[in-house]
């Protein structure tokens, strides 16, 4: 049996799965996030520690963990969480979602080393710019850093007693060569850091450390089982869904939305605004664009008519030619390619015919057009989709996963019912590193069915989107 912990801003799940990878139990616990001023998102670390054993012993009630042979792990990405030599935390972990570090991430991305080594922007919510604040705001909690650790790195902490990270987290710090998976030392040093305080780097596939003693005793398991390096939530995800060989990709249309694609090379881009990233495969990496409102687009215009997103979408019909009416959603400021935490949404023409079904296929459309952007822009570099999977709840609409076909020109696959998510990827990094597995045991799912595009409306998607692409440099005051 092979255990995956996912630790999400959320709340933390487990499952179990066998040999064959069936799910045979799973557990949740729920967290919250502090929001002690403007900007701010902060967890305490404690709270996952409390988190952990609950779904273990969740998962312990449920199922004899006798057998297990090695847990993997998954978490929320660039969290800043910092410890002193005790092993202790200083101060609540800084979230991916916190944007108080804006000026340090403008000041770290101006110089040129950081989008060289990285292939990467540096984001407000990436990790430097966090530690550059607290070194310019908590500077006596900047001088008793021993190190700086991710969110499951910290849970690795508690399990194995070791500092480890893996290349699929750490590649989203600003501090990693993506290109040789290494730590460089340059980047640390321009933040005021060392090697020493960063933890030590393996694969995602490999063993990391043994689940300590005293806890494998209080959760049942045996002495020896094995604890992965794990993934970052997006990588642990792909690997979870299959997408681990180059030309497959998947999009999420969940709270946000996401593009991702494996690849076998290093081939960053960064002014586009695009995450280059290691993936928690040895010696592959992937890209990934990222629209910060998908299904939660929905969410809002759903809330603003008084009607369950469901609802709205269910009433569609056949895919139609976009609407005259443009929405862009950006709700919450832009990633992929616009890297804008200023720009807010917009309804464009509407007139007296527009209604509440011209004003649904507007958003849907609008959020399609957002990821035809993230596609051009992973494309732009090299990087292959020849096969293409949706998951998230956005997937359940028909309507919106044939816009997407149709604006990408590919067809869409919808998998079988089923968890693939962090965890089960998780569960299968930790099958990996127990086994000495590779690719193959991370296999495509089982697909119900593929939607296609539709040929006769290609030409309207694309006229559509050059729209889109108007309204937004109009809005930004560029034409």
């Amino acid at each position: 049996m092979y255990i995956g912990l996912d630790l999400g801003t959320s709340g933390l799940k487990g499952i179990v799965i066998d040999d064959n990878q069936a799910i045979l139990a799973e557990a949740l616990a729920p967290l919250t996030v502090q929001r002690p001023h403007d900007g701010w998102s902060e967890q305490n670390p404690a709270d996952w520690i409390a988190a952990v054993n609950d779904v273990m012993a969740g998962l312990a009630a449920k199922i004899d963990l006798g057998k297990t042979r090695a847990i993997g792990l998954s978490g929320h990405m660039h969290g800043a969480t910092l410890v002193d030599k005790a092993g202790e935390v200083l101060r609540p972990c800084i979230l991916w979602n916190d944007t108080r570090s804006a000026a340090e991430a403008a000041e770290l991305d101006a110089d040129p080393q950081f989008r060289e080594k990285t292939g990467n922007i540096v984001f407000p919510g990436f990790t430097a710019p966090k530690l550059a604040w607290v070194k310019n705001n908590e500077p006596e909690t900047f001088k008793k850093v021993d190190k700086v650790l991710l969110p499951k790195d910290y849970l690795r902490l508690y399990l194995t007693g070791d500092a480890v990270a893996e290349m699929s987290d750490a590649a989203g710090t600003s501090w990693l060569d993506v290109g040789k998976r290494d730590w460089c030392d340059g980047l640390l040093s321009a933040t005021d850091l060392t090697r020493e305080q960063m933890p030590r780097l393996v694969e995602g596939s490999e063993n990391s450390g043994i689940v300590r003693g005293a806890l494998a005793s209080e959760w049942g398991l045996p002495a020896d089982v094995i604890v992965a390096g794990g993934g970052g939530d997006n990588a642990a995800s792909a690997v979870g869904v299959g997408v681990v060989n180059p030309g497959d990709a998947f999009v999420s249309l969940g709270t946000s939305g996401v593009l991702f694609a494996a690849s076998e090379a290093y081939q960053p881009d960064a002014a586009s605004a695009v995450h280059t990233f290691c993936h928690a495969l040895p010696e592959t990496w992937h890209q990934m664009g990222v629209i910060l409102a998908a299904a939660d687009a929905m969410n809002w215009f759903g809330r603003v008519m008084g009607a369950k997103p469901a609802d709205l979408t269910s009433v569609l019909g056949d895919l139609r030619a976009p609407t005259r009416t443009l929405f862009l959603p950006y709700l919450g400021g832009e990633r992929t390619p616009h890297n804008d935490t200023k720009i807010r949404g917009s309804f464009l023409h509407l007139d007296h015919s527009t209604d509440q079904q011209a004003m649904t296929r507007a958003v849907l459309e609008g959020v399609t057009h957002a990821i035809r952007d993230c596609y051009d822009a992973l494309t732009s570099t090299g990087t292959k989709i020849d096969r293409l999977i949706a998951v998230g709840g956005g997937s359940k609409s028909d309507y919106w996963v044939q816009a997407i076909a149709t604006s990408l020109g590919i067809p869409v696959s919808l998998p079988e019912a089923g968890d693939y998510g962090g965890a089960f990827g998780a569960a299968r990094l930790g099958l990996m590193a127990a086994t000495g597995a590779g690719a193959e045991a991370a296999p495509l799912p089982v697909i119900e069915r593929t939607v296609d595009p539709v040929v006769a409306l290609q030409d309207d998607f694309a006229a559509a989107h050059a729209r889109y692409g108007a309204a937004y440099r109009a809005l930004k005051g560029l034409e």
